[in-house]
């Protein structure tokens, strides 16, 4: 079960990297960030469906998502500090 939900959870943070970016660059709480901060949701409840996770996987899944947006913003924005 913990394997399962690790897998899912490395799934939410690595999906959800280049969507950090793309909400980065949406000029905040437009459609376009809101579509960016929710995309992957459909996408984690079919994993925790199909592999039948417990209640427990959803603020781990939750939190690696968050991480995942956090980490795309960051590198987002240095890569633009960077450039200009």
């Amino acid at each position: 079960m913990w394997l399962k939900i690790l897998v899912v959870s490395v799934v939410c943070l690595l999906v959800n990297i280049p969507l950090g970016v793309m909400r980065e660059r949406s000029r905040k709480f437009s459609l376009a960030w809101i579509f960016w901060v929710h995309a992957s949701i459909p996408l984690i409840i079919a994993l925790r469906i199909v592999l039948h996770l417990p209640w427990i996987a959803i603020p781990i899944n939750i939190a690696s998502a968050v991480l995942g947006q956090i980490i795309g913003a960051a590198r987002h924005r240095k890569r633009s500090v960077v450039s200009g």
